[in-house]
């Protein structure tokens, strides 16, 4: 089985990226799981924040916006995106912090606005005393990842890219000019290798003799509680400056809460420990006055970092046809049209769409690792 390109990984980084290079050539996604987006894509509390991930993320995610609110006809019929805002809340000991956060941002086209103590409550009642500093991002929103997920692999099968499922790769060498790959119980060779492994993305590159990047994954737990008072209908995203917890309102008054935990995790099936839920739980009642009357939910997800914290996209500089699709942290779902059309471009040596106008590509490439 011979291809142009060899996607290892079929998640929302592999499946963005199959939609857009399977009009260009053949194209293979290699999928370790019975089904793609079982790992990180399948387990995201994921929101579209402008913010999220610093300045040097948020050009990805303000690029990736369009797409995701009115995507094409023959994409989908509806918008991914799902209006909620989102608030960023701080203590006395975290003021500083939001002043820093805004001053990160001035320079940005992003709304950002700084609220009085009155107008807070408006937004989030049942903050505690001392909470009374915040900031509005009206923009930020809810993504439907499920949806997105599958129409990008709806879009890539239409383009003719070929998924494999319950296909580890555990073998890859250098043929020619080109690589051959051992995925399941097939042997695949392609043109170009690209490495969207997300938690096992330094496992594929040291198969594949790469020297590995350092990107690390770890582990992040979400809850569903049922409080009372139940979530107002309008709460927006209520995230902690000190990066301590965020929360948002779900269906029929329910809140989604995780205690913003970056543990140190092996790649893998993870799951959650006690431990994190009542850390989520203390704190979330340290910030509100509403009582928790059920963890009704539970889960665990791995997101993965390289070691500046940005993701990487571009060829190995020293295996040229080694493409690093990985590191995407938690703001792989909200980037995902923008790094998707930018490794594009990168791999078939097209000029830069129109959309990522004000994004540099060098901020992302693997050499900087060099």
């Amino acid at each position: 089985m011979t291809f142009d390109f060899a996607i290892v990984g079929a998640g929302m980084a592999g499946a963005s990226l199959a939609a857009e290079l399977a009009p260009a050539g053949s194209v293979v996604m290699l999928e370790a799981e019975e089904m793609p987006g079982y790992h990180a894509t399948g387990r995201s509390a994921a929101f579209w924040s402008e913010t999220y991930g610093g300045p040097a993320v948020q050009p990805l995610t303000s690029a990736s916006h369009d797409f995701l609110a009115a995507p094409p006809p023959d994409f989908a019929d509806r918008s991914f995106l799902d209006r909620r805002g989102a608030l960023h809340i701080a203590e006395a000991t975290g003021a500083s912090m939001l002043e820093a956060f805004l001053a990160d941002f001035a320079k940005s086209d992003v709304v950002l606005e700084p609220l009085s103590a009155a107008a807070l409550a408006g937004h989030c009642p049942g903050l505690r005393d001392g909470w009374n500093r915040a900031v509005l991002e009206p923009s930020c929103a809810d993504i439907d990842v499920a949806g997105l997920h599958q129409a990008y692999l709806r879009a890539a099968k239409r383009a003719g890219a070929d998924l494999r499922c319950l296909a580890p790769v555990t073998e890859i060498e250098r043929v020619g000019d080109g690589w051959r790959l051992r995925a399941g119980n097939e042997t695949i060779e392609a043109r170009i290798l690209i490495n969207a492994a997300g938690a096992w993305a330094d496992e594929v590159a040291a198969l594949a003799s790469v020297e590995p990047i350092g990107i690390a994954p770890f582990r992040r737990t979400v809850v569903q509680l049922r409080t009372d008072p139940a979530a107002p209908a309008d709460l927006p995203l209520v995230i902690d400056i000190e990066g301590r917890f965020y929360f948002k309102g779900e269906a029929g008054g329910r809140i989604w809460l995780s205690p913003h935990d970056e543990t140190p995790a092996p790649a893998g099936d993870v799951a959650v420990e006690e431990m994190d839920i009542a850390l989520a739980i203390d704190r979330f009642e340290k910030a509100v006055d509403w009582k928790v009357l059920a963890v009704e939910r539970k889960w665990a997800g791995l997101r993965s970092f390289s070691p500046d914290r940005l993701p990487v996209y571009g060829f190995d500089p020293a295996s040229p046809d080694f493409f690093w699709c990985a590191g995407q942290g938690g703001f792989g779902i909200q980037t995902a049209p923008a790094a998707a059309r930018l490794s594009r471009a990168l791999i078939l040596e097209e000029a830069m769409p129109a959309s990522l106008a004000g994004v540099d590509a060098a901020v992302y490439a693997p050499d900087r690792f060099s």
